[in-house]
């Protein structure tokens, strides 16, 4: 009570006209302290109100905090030591902080053992809690401004030596160096099938660890197998779980794996680069060495074939075509027809086209082969209407068999006339001439019926009737059977007047009988 009424008695004379100024206000307020400040505020001695305001003690930490501006900010953040004590805007500064009481004094009341580490921006845990204060804090600088992140402490001791950055608890935390925590999860490449059983170093050789490439080429090049014929996409058909086991799904594509196709190896269709040279997708492409048709069938080997085998054809030429295969065409192998081309050269469906070579009657019949012949066999079941002909088959020409007439496939050939077939059963010699036809018919030699009266000049009475026809047809008439009526050609051995009546017998005779002569008028 005493010192306040001094003070303000030294207050009002200061501020009476004439009687000071306030450098003696400051000597007398120096003249009243209650004891030297400490070194860290001995300039301030003679200022009193740097640190005081004149009958106002809730302007005492405003002062205080114009100069210790970081603690202001921490409290104002509620960070760092100051920030986290409880009710801190109600507490005043002096409570823990007191000065006046000479140079040496520790205004900061710091007691090392007693000091609660987690009232800071850097709670002590793990490892932290054994570590020497003088490991963190150097003698140089202030409590505060120790730093707080990891690096600053163990960069010494960083074995991947900067090149993970500086954020070391985003792997590891204070327990221990060994235990790792970090997530790879949360980066941009999740580890997942055998890359987790990886060591870190697999990937990250020489401690790179930014801007590592994600590729699987980037890790996985040398192990190719495929020699990067199938590009660098590995994940089109590999798994992180397992190099053998493939994921790719071949049917996605445009050339979908059916039958012998999804059995083989990737590498049999795919001897180039995968992704650089586009493969085929038609057959020829892959087989065109396995072509024993050596391209006459084209390119459309699925036309026949199937990818369960190649010997079994599954084309269908009486579904697939405008030419039904029946009877011996069954048999025929494809390449006996189709010699060209398959697609390129149109096969005639006409028989000469392919029988011309073995066509016995040297296109004499035409090309129609269909008239006569079947597809059962060339002499089977022959179909040809001989009644059609020039020559119409009747009688026992109907049974006898095509080549007792036709001795060569050269049917236009062979002649229509009897003798032509009959010479050899010719008993008359030719004598009777070449038409066997004007005596003879076709139900057999035997069965002959001639008029002699009716169908020749000469009419046969008298001892002509009955006389083999020999006797008068006594040499060969080849074209002409006609025989002189002079009686005397025929009777010149038996005339007795010895030609000297002349050769018209007539005259006198009669055809009954030589010795019977006629009547003389």
């Amino acid at each position: 009570m005493i010192r306040t009424l001094a003070r303000l008695l030294v207050c009002v004379y200061a501020m009476l006209p004439g009687t000071g100024s306030p450098v003696l206000a400051a000597n007398i307020e120096t003249l009243m302290m209650p004891g030297p400040l400490i070194t860290g505020h001995a300039k301030y001695e003679n200022e009193c109100q740097k640190c005081h305001k004149p009958f106002s003690k809730a302007r005492q930490n405003d002062l205080c905090l114009d100069c210790h501006d970081k603690v202001a900010a921490d409290i104002k953040k509620l960070a760092g030591h100051h920030g986290r004590i409880k009710d801190i805007g109600e507490l005043e500064c002096k409570q823990c902080h007191t000065d006046h009481k000479g140079r040496d004094h520790d205004i900061v009341q710091f007691n090392r053992e007693t000091f609660d580490h987690d009232m800071t921006d850097l709670a002590l845990t793990g490892g932290h809690r054994t570590v020497r204060c003088a490991a963190c804090h150097k003698s140089d600088t202030r409590y505060r401004d120790a730093p707080t992140d990891c690096y600053s402490c163990h960069k010494d001791n960083d074995p991947h030596r900067g090149k993970l950055g500086k954020d070391c608890k985003s792997c590891h935390d204070t327990t221990r160096w060994a235990k790792v925590a970090f997530d790879h999860d949360k980066t941009d490449f999740p580890l997942k099938g055998e890359h987790k059983r990886t060591a870190c170093q697999g990937c990250h050789l020489n401690e790179r660890y930014k801007d590592v490439a994600t590729a699987c080429v980037a890790c996985h090049r040398l192990a190719d197998v495929h020699g990067g014929r199938y590009g660098e996409k590995c994940g089109d058909c590999h798994t992180a779980a397992d190099w053998k086991k493939f994921a790719f799904d071949h049917d996605t594509t445009d050339f979908v794996l059916r039958g012998r196709h999804g059995k083989i190896a990737c590498s049999v269709c795919h001897i180039k680069t995968l992704y650089k040279d586009k493969l085929g997708e038609t057959c020829i492409d892959c087989h065109k060495n396995d072509d024993d048709h050596k391209g006459t069938y084209g390119k459309k080997c699925q036309s026949c074939h199937r990818e369960d085998t190649w010997t079994r054809i599954a084309f269908d030429h009486d579904k697939d075509t405008d030419f039904r295969l029946t009877g011996k065409h069954r048999k025929v192998a494809c390449r006996d027809c189709h010699m060209g081309d398959i697609y390129d050269e149109k096969t005639a469906t006409q028989c000469i086209a392919c029988h011309k070579k073995n066509d016995v009657h040297n296109g004499q019949q035409g090309k129609q082969c269909g008239r006569c012949h079947n597809d059962e066999g060339w002499g089977r079941k022959i179909v040809f209407d001989h009644d059609l002909t020039g020559m119409p088959l009747i009688g026992l020409h109907a049974l006898a068999p095509c080549e007792e007439c036709h001795l060569t496939a050269g049917f236009k050939d062979t002649k229509s006339d009897c003798i032509a077939c009959h010479r050899a059963d010719d008993k008359h010699k030719l004598r009777l001439g070449p038409g066997c036809g004007l005596c003879h018919n076709p139900n057999g030699w035997a069965l002959w019926r001639f008029d002699h009266d009716t169908q020749t000049d000469y009419k046969l009475d008298g001892a002509h009737k009955g006389l083999d026809c020999h006797v008068c047809h006594a040499t060969p008439a080849v074209k002409d059977v006609r025989v002189t009526q002079s009686c005397g050609i025929c009777h010149r051995p038996d005339d007795v007047h010895d030609g000297r009546f002349g050769q018209y017998c007539e005259r006198c005779h009669v055809t009954e009988s030589f010795k019977k002569i006629k009547s003389l008028r």
